[in-house]
């Protein structure tokens, strides 16, 4: 005798639901770290790599895609060391200005990197989206960051770039964890950073251009 097993409909289309709930969400989380991965980077890129090794190798949080790569106590030690570094040469005047011009070179390829990692489960067309996504990301949160700090930069006291600095800090911090804890909720603030960047850029470069022009026309002979 063949006794067949039937599932009740109601049953399986509950269960096929759950799945794809499940893996929306999953898509979602990963989305939301390759996007706060690649936005923190354009602040502090060594901060962010530490603190997600940290946390996922403290099993704070479970890194998705190939992320645990930044678990290792290699990849944590350097971008401990590297943490320091930048925290220190942030807080300096005229000094914070050459560091980001450096990391023009290393923030924008290293949020690709991160972002692309993240998503490294899905399929590759994602991936390889998620990469120039979270590069321009990175780019464009480097450049409003980077810009500004050089219009604070003309006042000659210090105290503004130490607190632009420090508010830097606890932004890439938040941000990041955020990006973990509430994915939806930091997908949503993340638009609205997107929006005022893309107010906030053409204007840094006008001043920034204006500026230029001053030097250079102060620098003229007379």
């Amino acid at each position: 005798m063949n006794i067949v097993c039937r599932m009740p409909v109601g049953h399986a289309g509950a269960t096929s639901d759950n799945r794809s709930d499940a893996h929306a969400m999953d898509l979602t989380e990963a989305i939301a770290a390759a996007a706060g991965l690649a936005w923190a980077s354009g602040l502090r890129l060594y901060a962010v790599i530490f603190l997600a090794g940290l946390a996922g190798r403290m099993e704070w949080v479970a890194l998705p895609g190939e992320l645990d790569v930044l678990e290792h106590p290699l990849v944590l030690a350097a971008a401990g060391f590297m943490l320091c570094v930048e925290f220190l040469a942030d807080k300096v005047p005229a000094l914070d200005s050459l560091w980001d011009g450096l990391h023009t070179f290393i923030r924008i390829p290293a949020g690709a990197l991160l972002a692309a990692w993240a998503l490294a489960d899905q399929s590759t067309p994602v991936v390889l989206a998620g990469a120039l996504l979270g590069g321009t990301l990175t780019g464009a949160t480097h450049l409003t960051k980077a810009g500004s700090r050089v219009a604070i930069n003309a006042s000659p006291e210090p105290v503004s770039n130490v607190l632009a600095s420090t508010s830097e800090d606890g932004l890439a911090v938040g941000g990041l964890w955020l990006a973990f804890a509430y994915p939806v909720f930091f997908l949503v603030l993340l638009a609205f950073f997107v929006l005022l960047m893309l107010w906030l850029l053409p204007r840094v470069w006008r001043f920034l251009t204006g500026l230029l022009s001053w030097v250079a026309g102060k620098q003229a002979p007379g």
